[in-house]
């Protein structure tokens, strides 16, 4: 079943400022909670936090192991800070009942991806802390992909570029790739919601024509062409970007659906909105004007 991308996307894009209200205070929008990796590699993981905060979550924690503490302090002013050294820290920060999302990936670290990803999807699900699995936290299992799906719950949303889609699933990758010899071809359609079916979560598949699905079927594409052209996003850390969309509104309440497709339209949208010489910084900081255009 196909939705309305574009018409869907910028209908729930409207309501994220409509959202807040008077009465309500930080926790009201939610508590992200990003983790990062070690010393010089937490750029990824900040770029990931600052979209999150841009895109409303109430409140935004940068998860840092011991070494990266006076990095990331240095780099931080309305983001949170929280020391996070292994599996055993992570569980005890996810005691904290007012996290409600997680982003794992950017920057993070393929040892430290396999320490600390088992801890977030065990302490998970819907109700609790949906999660997205980003980079390192999906190249982590290239060689046991079955171990992650084994973990995964349906509040993930997992956003693998072409690499890291052929990493986890091979084989739907070699059948996407191959040449057709015959008819209907194999599109990337088909090799999402087969992702998706396997992972029992919803897959994100990034590309110009970025395709999202559910494991139920359902499926939408976010292009990024012809009118809609964004050649600006192929730009070092605009994925850590669109991560960090997702888990605000994960956070804000939206389901990973309908998340994953608001996000990667707003993405574009920035894009756009900014132009040429855009770099992943700009991503978040172009948000409000995006928002504001659209009367939100």
């Amino acid at each position: 079943m196909f939705r309305e991308p574009h018409t869907l996307s910028k209908s729930a894009a409207m309501t994220i400022a409509l959202r807040k209200g008077e009465d309500d205070h930080k926790y009201t929008h939610g508590h992200a909670l990003i983790l990062s990796g070690g010393a010089g590699k937490t750029g990824a993981a900040r770029l990931a936090a600052r979209g999150a905060l841009r895109i409303g979550a109430g409140v935004v924690t940068v998860g840092v192991p011991p070494s990266a503490q006076m990095e990331v302090a240095g780099q931080i002013t309305a983001l949170m800070l929280k020391r996070v050294e292994g599996a055993d820290g992570l569980a005890e920060v996810l005691q904290d009942k007012r996290i409600n999302a997680l982003c794992l990936g950017p920057g993070l670290g393929l040892e430290r991806a396999r320490e600390l990803v088992p801890v977030a999807l065990r302490q998970g699900g819907i109700e609790s802390h949906p999660t997205v699995l980003d980079a390192d936290a999906l190249s982590a299992y290239k060689d046991d992909p079955e171990a992650l799906f084994e973990m995964l719950h349906e509040g993930c949303v997992l956003t693998p570029h072409g690499g890291e889609f052929a990493r986890l699933f091979p084989d739907i990758a070699e059948q996407l790739n191959s040449v057709p010899t015959k008819g209907p071809a194999y599109s990337k359609v088909d090799a999402t919601r087969a992702a998706a079916k396997r992972a029992g979560c919803v897959v994100l598949f990034k590309g110009p024509d970025t395709v999202i699905a559910h494991p139920d079927g359902r499926c939408s594409i976010n292009s990024a062409q012809y009118e809609r052209a964004a050649p600006w996003l192929a730009t070092a850390g605009s994925g850590d970007v669109l991560a960090g969309f997702i888990t605000g509104l994960l956070a804000r309440g939206f389901d990973p659906m309908q998340a994953a497709e608001t996000a990667a339209w707003l993405h574009v949208e920035c894009a756009r909105s900014f132009g040429p010489g855009l770099i992943a910084e700009d991503l978040p900081e172009q948000l409000p004007q995006v928002l504001r255009n659209l009367g939100g």
